[in-house]
């Protein structure tokens, strides 16, 4: 993509700065909406702060219409191609199709209601030849990176190459097409700068951290537990990346090595590598003490994560996870949990004394380390507290809303509504 481009993209449209209610798009293709926890925060941001926003995902299920309203934001949904499962092919009709919807629904969009900012949300890469489009018509172009494609795929496939290329590609031109890029921590930033080549001041620091008044521990189900007198759960992604694998060696460590039945081991999510898992399980010797529920809303996880005693994050030691915020440590630390955690820069420098932290090669040290923070109450209590408190403070969303809204403000010129206004997130999910 040519910098005469992107300098065509800093052309205004005469709506900018005009009196009327400004309108930002915001494209997500790897959840729905109502799934994606950083999303909604940051459209509930953009309302408060008194954007108009529109977002377009895929469905959540066959049966969702294809345009709603959620939490003041309209959704435009399309049902999502099947894909991932046929190789590089598979992948690449996937985003195509996607792309093309994407395509067809912001043009929707803009002639109901012209809107003057495009948000991409990654993964994958691949909207930026839509931003370079939409800039040629005096759009500003936002690229919220969720993801470092090039690590996932090092990380996932244990090699570089040339999809790795591509995928280093792609990134490229999409920082090199953004007006400006949102960093879910300093680590990313640190990636946006230096191989983006983005201006210091072009970059922002928005923390995918939960809501404080949404996200809270509230009263314990006691069916979730079932039999058992604790309960351990993980949330997240179960792909080969993530470190599910080594968490049920964990749970086989605590189980048949140290001969501890007492505890129940709820693993919430979905993946490419569930099936698998599921299977591992079985082979161990683990399913009656281990529990897959498959994808969970907000409000399920909540009665879930206010149930459990203990939290685990068994990510393992790369790049790209010593760079990575994990969404679950926080989600653990806004209900009180103490987190079992492999030693990760970013994860230590978010959860400190939140987390008692693991090499994550070691299943016994792990098992040892789950079974003494559950056989101590005092001890997970006070870190319960202590991450909560960095919930509500140092990492409270309402920072973060006011950084991420404060993007807008400088691209359409808004006039800030103040702080206060920006960190009114208190509907529920």
């Amino acid at each position: 993509m040519s910098r005469r481009m992107t300098r065509l993209g800093r052309r205004r449209s005469p709506s900018l700065g005009a009196a009327a209610r400004r309108h930002v798009v915001i494209i997500i293709e790897n959840l729905p909406l109502r799934l994606d926890r950083r999303v909604r925060n940051e459209c509930r941001a953009l309302v408060d702060a008194g954007y108009r926003v529109s977002v377009i995902c895929p469905k959540e299920h066959p049966g969702e219409p294809d345009r709603h309203e959620l939490d003041g934001t309209t959704v435009h949904s399309y049902t999502a191609p099947e894909g991932g499962t046929g190789g590089a092919a598979g992948y690449f009709w996937e985003f195509g199709v996607c792309l093309a919807r994407t395509a067809q629904l912001s043009l929707r969009i803009h002639r109901d209601a012209p809107f003057d900012v495009l948000q991409a949300c990654n993964p994958p890469d691949t909207f930026w030849p839509l931003g370079a489009l939409w800039k040629l018509r005096g759009r500003a172009f936002v690229f919220d990176q969720h993801d470092l494609c090039p690590e996932v795929y090092e990380a996932r496939f244990g090699s570089r190459g040339a999809l790795h290329r591509g995928l280093l590609w792609l990134e490229r031109q999409t920082y090199r097409v953004a007006d400006r890029v949102i960093s879910p921590n300093p680590a990313y930033q640190e990636i946006a700068l230096e191989r983006g080549c983005i201006r210091a001041e072009h970059s922002a620091v928005v923390m995918s951290t939960p809501d404080a008044t949404v996200m809270k521990r509230g009263p314990s189900h006691g069916e979730l537990r079932g039999e058992f007198e604790h309960l351990v759960c993980y949330v997240g992604i179960m792909g080969p990346q993530d470190g599910v694998d080594s968490l049920l060696a964990w749970i086989d460590a605590y189980v048949h090595g140290l001969g501890r039945a007492d505890t129940r081991f709820a693993l919430l999510g979905f993946g490419d590598s569930l099936e698998d898992l599921r299977a591992e399980s079985t082979r161990r010797g683990l399913d009656r003490w281990v529990q897959f529920t498959g994808r969970v809303d907000h409000e399920e996880l909540g009665r879930w994560l206010s149930t459990a005693d203990l939290g685990v994050t068994p990510d393992p030691q790369n790049e790209f996870n010593h760079r990575s915020t994990m969404n679950k440590t926080l989600e653990y630390m806004a209900h009180e949990l103490p987190t079992v955690a492999t030693d990760l820069r970013e994860t230590r420098r978010c959860a400190q004394d939140a987390a008692v932290y693991v090499s994550g090669g070691d299943a016994v040290e792990a098992a040892r380390s789950i079974a003494q923070l559950l056989d101590d109450p005092e001890r997970r209590g006070t870190m319960g507290r202590i991450g909560r408190e960095r919930i509500e403070s140092e990492l409270a969303w309402e920072l973060q809303a006011q950084a991420y809204v404060k993007v807008f403000d400088e691209l359409t010129g808004a006039v800030p509504q103040g702080a206060a206004a920006r960190g009114r997130l208190t509907r529920e999910p």
